[in-house]
């Protein structure tokens, strides 16, 4: 709470909490009881997409058992954004994408909260703010648009890594021009049980390195960047640099930065234990 309150943000009208529900069994989703407190206090309705891939969330009356089984739903209301399809967002500025495909529900939020653990991933190298407005807001059609580099909206497999990277950025630019860079949205990142594992596998590596803390900002690329420079800096932090580096993951970051998604440059502010 105390982070986000150093946002100074006020959210408008209808506000969703976008996170991630969690691949069962055993994935390193946000703890409801971590989370309540803020999603109470923005009235906020969480909210997330279908996955692209075979597991317990690639339907949608499953993946809402997910939400409900994970203890999302005891907390507050819970819709996947894509269970009626998808719907179309521009991209300005991309060399990927020149649309977005996120769940047909987003419209109906007027401001997001992004909420999102911080953690290492086996495509993306790291997972963060990009990754959760782009692959995470993106409809089942929209995360093999962006797996594919912009090839297919029926195959998240087989495209070119830095294709990925970019249109995950570019994805991303694209929710952020739609709900005003920042004026409708804000992003907060968990940095706890940092595996070099997503939420999205079942089965994840345990955690070899210390728990960090909880940053946020208005900026998603600020953001991730003060995530991974916190990350380089520890001293039990290898394991998980290991992993960004085999999937060329700061590329994210250096094309996000690139196309106007934010900046790499930042101050880091400490608001107390």
């Amino acid at each position: 709470m105390a982070v986000y309150e150093a946002l100074d943000w006020t959210p408008e009208g209808n506000v969703a909490v976008k996170l991630s529900t969690g691949e069962p069994p055993a994935s390193n989703y946000l703890q409801p009881e971590l989370i309540a407190d803020l999603v109470e206090a923005v009235d906020g309705t969480i909210v997330e997409c279908n996955t692209a891939y075979g597991g317990s969330r690639t339907e949608t009356a499953m993946h809402y058992q997910v939400a409900e089984d994970h203890g999302f739903t005891a907390i507050a209301d819970f819709q996947i954004l894509d269970e009626n399809g998808s719907m179309t967002l521009p991209v300005e500025g991309g060399t990927r994408l020149e649309e977005n495909y996120v769940g047909a529900a987003f419209a109906n939020y007027d401001s997001y909260l992004i909420l999102s653990h911080f953690k290492g991933h086996s495509m993306a190298g790291f997972g963060g703010a990009i990754k959760n407005i782009s692959i995470g807001l993106g409809s089942s059609e929209g995360k093999c648009w962006i797996h594919s580099g912009g090839t297919s909206r029926t195959n998240a497999w087989g495209g070119e890594q830095d294709a990925f990277l970019e249109s995950m950025a570019e994805a991303g630019k694209a929710v952020s021009d739609y709900l005003g860079d920042g004026e409708r949205i804000v992003y907060v990142n968990v940095m706890n049980r940092l595996s070099v594992d997503c939420d999205c596998d079942g089965n994840p590596a345990e955690p070899d390195m210390h728990d960090i803390g909880i940053l946020a900002s208005a900026d998603p690329v600020a953001l991730d960047q003060a995530c991974i420079d916190l990350v380089y800096a520890a001293e039990d932090g290898q394991s998980l640099i290991n992993r960004i580096e085999s999937q060329n993951g700061l590329h994210t970051l250096e094309h996000a930065e690139q196309i106007g998604l934010g900046s790499r440059v930042y101050e880091l502010v400490n608001v107390g234990a």
